[in-house]
């Protein structure tokens, strides 16, 4: 059976888009009612935003263009600090409605790329103006009349624009957020953050070079020096490129080891990115930062890759396993470890891939850690992982309802799991509720909202084809009235990956 897509809201998606359009008109309507409008500005800077887009998607004969290089920001952002709010939301239009676009409906993906960049330049012009963004830079020749200005006030400059670039990306992440949330059912709170931590470094590094542009503009050497900044400006669109190359690697790798485990132990297709999700979760509720946040995120991901190293049919065995049987699945974690010593960009995520089966009063394994010598990252996917055993459906067991589960794993807080990860998890859940990456093929699934009890809710089959990567949606298996309350085991006994005791 297939998995399901998941289920849009089409009228919600397109209320946000004729919204986003309607205040695409508001914002731009006073360039046309005011007298004061520097058309040739405006004008040349659309058309120079535009260019940039198509030497992007059509480059001409003999320039190569780096693959995966993003749209020409600065120059918009350029014209955010040389151009009242109107004018800099007209800017936008050409350039954002070039833009190449994959699936269907480009016409109206087209539209939503002009009309979001549109508004998010009003805004950042909005901004940079509240700041007194245009005195800073030197007004005299802001409204491109050729006429230089008075030199810009450095460094207050640096603040209005940052705050102007900085607005920019929150708009552009918001509406992202609100398409997604619209379209794939993500949680409204969360579904921003993922656009907005990614894309805010590289704004901010635009907006300087948009500055840049600026001040040249108004400079006495006018527009031929500011059309110069070009140049670095295509280089460090370049370096952006590269760095989402490195990290499309970085996922790629990632992907390729998961899908090796999953081959060799059916019954836990998806179990990674699920962990992955969750202990992202309590990395979040935390406080950790973004960088630490996804070195657990990868490690819950790839906690259990040593299993490519213990025997197939021990990870398929149904029946109990013997204790020399289990003395060799306790070794998964060391595997583990030892594959993923030689790669570097993974950090401190190799040391949860080796103690994420340690416990808090010293009675896990590999090494018998307790307490606070057990890595911070390993006891985040202890949590985690054994959350998911507990909520996933498998051959050997049906899944429990996620506050079942919760209160099983706050049962066994400060012997088998650390009571602040365990805390977190359940803190972040009754907040945001828990939305599982579909994995399986999964009928009727229903998402569990925040705060839910246990009810009634379908059962899930055992997982059969991955589609990692896919929306953020969808539900919860629960246990059936038969289903014994106690940490489920893959292998007979007490549960590698589950909670406490029977």
């Amino acid at each position: 059976m297939r998995v399901r897509p998941p289920a849009a809201r089409p009228f919600l998606l397109w209320a946000v888009v004729l919204c986003t359009v309607l205040a695409v008109f508001a914002a731009a309507a006073p360039a046309f009612a005011a007298s004061g409008t520097p058309w040739p500005a405006v004008g040349l800077l659309a058309f120079l935003y535009l260019g940039c887009e198509l030497v992007r998607i059509c480059p001409p004969p003999g320039i190569r263009v780096p693959e995966g290089i993003g749209s020409f920001f600065p120059v918009l952002l350029a014209a955010v600090f040389l151009l009242p709010p109107a004018a800099a939301a007209l800017v936008a239009l050409p350039g954002g409605f070039a833009q190449a676009v994959a699936g269907r409906s480009a016409w109206i993906r087209r539209v939503w790329h002009a009309a979001q960049q549109a508004v998010a330049a009003w805004t950042a012009a909005g901004a940079f103006r509240l700041l007194d963004g245009p005195a800073a830079l030197g007004a005299g020749g802001a409204s491109g009349s050729g006429v230089p200005g008075p030199i810009a006030d450095f460094p207050y400059a640096l603040l209005p624009a940052a705050a102007a670039a900085a607005a920019f990306c929150l708009v552009l992440a918001a509406l992202d957020g609100c398409v997604l949330a619209a379209a794939e059912r993500r949680p409204v709170r969360t579904a921003w953050r993922g656009p907005l931590t990614r894309s805010l470094v590289p704004h901010c590094v635009h907006g300087l070079a948009g500055l840049m542009m600026a001040v040249l503009w108004r400079s006495p050497y006018g527009l031929p020096a500011a059309l110069l900044v070009l140049l670095p400006m295509y280089i460090s669109c370049w370096v952006f490129a590269q760095y989402h190359r490195e990290r499309a690697a970085h996922q790629a790798t990632i992907r390729a080891l998961v899908q090796a485990v999953e081959l060799k132990d059916r019954y836990t297709r998806g179990h990674g990115e699920r962990v992955g999700q969750a202990s992202a979760m309590i990395a979040r509720e935390l406080g950790m930062d973004a960088d630490r946040l996804e070195v657990v995120r990868i490690a819950g991901i790839l906690h259990d890759v040593g299993k490519i190293g213990v025997p197939t049919r021990l990870l398929r065995k149904d029946g109990p396993l013997t204790p020399e049987e289990r003395r060799v699945i306790e070794l998964h974690p060391e595997y583990g470890h030892e594959m993923v010593r030689g790669i570097g960009f993974l950090g401190e995520a190799r040391s949860a891939i080796l103690h994420h089966h340690e416990r808090v009063d010293g009675s896990g394994y590999p090494y018998g850690l307790a307490g606070e010598q057990i890595p911070v990252p390993a006891r985040v996917v202890a949590v985690a992982d054994a959350f998911d055993a507990m909520t996933s459906t498998r051959s050997y067991s049906r899944a429990r309802p996620v506050p079942v589960a919760l209160a099983e794993l706050e049962r066994c807080a400060g012997a088998h799991f650390d009571p602040v990860m365990v805390r977190a998890l359940v803190e972040a859940i009754g907040r945001d509720g828990w939305h599982p990456v579909v994995t399986a093929d999964e009928d009727d699934l229903q998402v569990i909202p925040a705060g839910s009890g246990p009810g009634p809710a379908a059962t899930a089959h055992p997982a059969a084809a991955p589609d990692h990567g896919g929306p953020a949606l969808s539900g919860l298996p629960a246990q059936t009235a038969r289903t014994r309350v106690r940490t489920v085991d893959p292998h007979g006994g007490q549960d590698p990956d589950g909670g406490g005791g029977a």
